[in-house]
């Protein structure tokens, strides 16, 4: 049976409108004839589109356009190609796009958006991952066959698992037998949300010669400008993405989800801008959300402490499009034992179709998720074993020249001592009184690894040229999120060159015309992969200065620095400034002539050695980059009248391979203990039916300055990377993936209670604490 409805549109409160002041700085910027683009969305969770009529909607005055699923027929998506820019023959979650208006201002176009009348089919609908892969369960992707595909994704075709990512190691069965403790449980991590203050947005302009410009929030302009190109059959050079700086992101603005529609919309009205931004409520569930994630893991060790195996199923709650998760499900799958070396894995990770709002990359990509249940089953095993769970862990924790999971052996790393570090920051095994009599003092920790998830040939570009003051200028294609990426690169380019770091100026925005060329802002990679990148441009063009020099002064290169912007000789002990020299060049003795011009830099970078894996065992030589490691210890108080968690002090260890930068090191590890505690206590999306029930901040708590610990104590760890800038690795997300496990840890040390879902709120560890007794 079929309905015609209005469209969906999430209400723009009047504190949102477009201010006067706010178009007149649009105008500025945009010019005068800008316009303005709202979403018309699904209500349903799964339908079929029967008809769409924007007859009534185009005869609004002020109303330019309507664009629907029939100007979109091609697929978009970065993994799996598996939706069009607006729904073409079904809806798949409550807020799909259907049609986009454009319109004179923002509020003709929502008034607009009411009048375009959708004829639907309600179809069945799964909500649960784990169910979505029986037989029987609603086919949300019929078409699942076709999509295109990357070669290290493996989709299920007549099914909805659109990957299935699988380990196979040792004999986990043969195994069981030589355990002496077994531990099975399941977990389950609920979707959030990334909640960047600044949302999404987006302006994007067709000329009348068919060049399109989509200024956009973006952590991947490269990549959009990529994926929009191909959906839309037209030349990435035809495309150009200007990305200024970003009011958060959190993985949210990786990839493309609305400034593909924002570019639609704009080729429907060429010569003219459209602007298109989500309301906060919009943000909630029409942007990516964190996945979902049901885990079932069995875990056996031996009384001496060693573990000898893991079996996990983990069902991934994808939502309605899974081009980014199923990357995800990877991830997670290569990384499935958590820090550990344990010999006998069985793994399968299942990427599932729901009629749940869109899953993404967050801050962890899939760790934070996973390492829930591994390190509590760490301390759980550890228990029956009568054994401390640090002990456990430094016994069975990943060390330099260990076997990992996918059989690579493990780089240089600092993981143990990241356990030693962070256990003697809060004096773990010491017990301390609380501090009052109704209250509940407990210690926990939790491990963790993660590498950069991305695809083997993930590339980095960059250039260093010279002004004629010799000042520089780096060009990079990485975008700035508030991680302090242009101070780190500016810092790399000044010691690799040889001049004062203040000399350095960071090319911006960041604008795929002119930029070079930068995969993604994604993966906590830029310090390792585009650093890289910087440092081979900046010694590029140290070499042309050297030898330019070296010629006039008819000396030895090798005899030759640069020091303080300075050309030295260790030989002859002459001097000079790099001013001027570095564009105009130097003159030939006796008048005759000039040698050198200006001085231009070229680098990239891209690993070369990185293998696919064997898709039935899901092994192979080198699977991933590298893996950062560390360790968080929690130190907390539980009342036990109202259930209230109160963390005293954190002590975070990571091995960084090189803190370029210590205290941006110390500021990412305190936001992401941050991040992760407003995740592990406080936040959930409520959904019922596909329906985000709580899509404001009145509903949607996150922390803030009164949760937050009264100590956090970041500690940095080194131990090179072997091909990293100076030895460096990321260190972005790492900080948030372990808060989770250590606080539960914590709680159970407190109270004896222990909660296979966050979030930990103070009523559901009350009500724990009461059915416990």
């Amino acid at each position: 049976m079929s309905e015609i409805i209005g469209s969906s549109v999430p209400r723009v409160d009047a504190a949102e409108k477009v201010t006067g002041a706010a178009k007149f700085a649009d105008d500025l910027q945009f010019g005068p004839g800008l316009l303005y683009g709202r979403l018309v969305r699904s209500p349903h969770a799964h339908a079929r589109i029967i008809n769409v009529d924007a007859t009534t909607a185009l005869a609004l005055p002020g109303v330019k356009a309507v664009v629907t699923g029939e100007d979109t027929p091609g697929y978009i998506g970065l993994y799996l190609q598996d939706r069009h820019i607006f729904a073409t023959d079904r809806v798949r979650y409550v807020g799909d796009p259907v049609a986009g208006v454009v319109a004179t201002s923002e509020e003709i176009a929502e008034q607009a958006c009411k009048l375009v009348a959708v004829e639907y089919e309600p179809l069945p609908a799964v909500f649960d991952p784990e169910e979505a892969t029986k037989p029987g369960a609603p086919i949300l992707h019929p078409e699942l066959a076709q999509y295109k595909v990357a070669n290290f994704i493996f989709p299920k075709a007549g099914t909805n698992i659109s990957n299935h990512f699988k380990i196979r190691k040792g004999n986990v069965d043969a195994a069981w037998a030589q355990c002496d403790v077994i531990i099975e449980e399941t977990y389950r991590v609920p979707q959030i949300q990334h909640v960047p203050i600044e949302p999404h947005i987006a302006v994007a302009q067709a000329e009348q010669s068919g060049k399109i410009t989509l200024w956009a929030s973006s952590q991947s302009p490269f990549a959009q400008r990529d994926l929009i190109a191909k959906s839309l059959g037209i030349s990435q050079g035809d495309l150009r993405v200007v990305a200024p700086y970003i009011g958060g992101g959190f993985g949210s603005k990786a990839g493309v989800s609305m400034e593909a529609c924002a570019v639609v919309m704009a080729q429907s009205v060429p010569g003219r801008s459209v602007k298109l931004r989500l309301t906060r409520e919009e943000e909630f569930f029409c942007a990516f959300v964190r996945q979902g994630l049901i885990a079932h893991i069995k875990m056996g060790g031996t009384k001496d402490g060693r573990i000898l195996a893991i079996k996990t199923a983990y069902y991934w709650d994808a939502g309605a499009y899974t081009e980014y998760g199923v990357n995800i499900t990877r991830a997670s799958g290569y990384s499935s034992t958590g820090p550990y070396a344990i010999p006998n894995v069985w793994t399968d990770s299942y990427c599932c179709y729901t009629n749940h709002p869109v899953g993404g990359p967050m801050r962890g990509f899939g760790m934070p998720e996973i390492h829930w249940g591994i390190e509590q089953t760490i301390d759980l095993l550890a228990d029956r074993l009568g054994m401390d769970g640090r002990d456990l862990r430094f016994k069975n924790c990943v060390k330099t020249g260990s076997e990992v999971v996918t059989g690579w052996t493990m780089h240089p790393t600092g993981l143990s001592e990241c356990i030693e570090k962070a256990s003697a920051a809060i004096e773990w095994g010491r017990e301390e009184p609380a501090s009052a009599p109704h209250r509940k003092r407990g210690k926990g920790m939790a491990i963790m690894w993660k590498a950069p998830a991305m695809p083997p040939n993930a590339g980095s570009s960059a250039y260093v040229r010279l002004n004629e003051d010799a000042t520089v200028t780096v060009g990079i294609g990485g975008q700035e999120i508030g991680q302090g990426t242009f101070t780190v690169m500016a810092q790399m380019a000044a010691a690799s060159l040889g001049v004062p770091v203040d000399w350095v100026r960071i090319a911006t925005p960041v604008d795929t015309q002119y930029s070079p060329y930068e995969w993604q802002t994604v993966a906590s990679r830029l310090t390792w992969s585009m650093g890289n990148a910087v440092v081979a441009a900046a010694r590029h063009a140290r070499q042309q200065i050297l030898e330019l020099v070296a010629e006039h002064w008819n000396e030895n290169v090798e005899d030759l620095d640069i020091k303080d912007g300075t050309v030295i000789s260790y030989k002859s002990e002459e001097t000079l400034s790099l001013k001027n020299m570095v564009v105009y060049g130097l003159p030939k003795t006796g008048d005759g002539g000039w040698r050198g011009g200006p001085v231009l830099g070229r680098g990239s970078f891209m690993p070369t050695y990185v293998t696919g894996l064997d898709p039935e065992t899901g092994q192979g030589p080198r699977s991933v980059v590298h893996y950062t490691v560390g360790c968080q210890a929690v130190d907390l108080e539980v009342d036990t009248e109202t259930g209230q968690i109160e963390i005293l002090r954190v002590a975070a260890a990571f091995d960084v391979g090189k803190a370029i930068n210590p205290d941006q090191v110390r500021a990412q590890i305190e936001g992401g203990v941050v991040q992760g505690i407003s995740s592990a206590i406080l936040e959930q999306l409520q959904l019922k039916d596909g329906v985000v029930l709580n899509p404001s901040f009145v509903d949607y708590r996150i922390a803030t300055t009164t949760d937050m610990p009264r100590e956090i104590i970041p500690i940095i760890v080194e131990v090179a990377q072997d091909d990293g800038p100076w030895g460096a690795r990321g260190i972005g997300e790492h900080a948030m993936v372990p808060t989770a496990p250590a606080i539960a840890n914590a709680v159970y040390n407190a109270v004896g209670v222990r909660l296979p879902s966050p979030p930990l709120t103070a009523e559901r560890i009350f009500l724990a604490m009461q059915r416990g007794g």
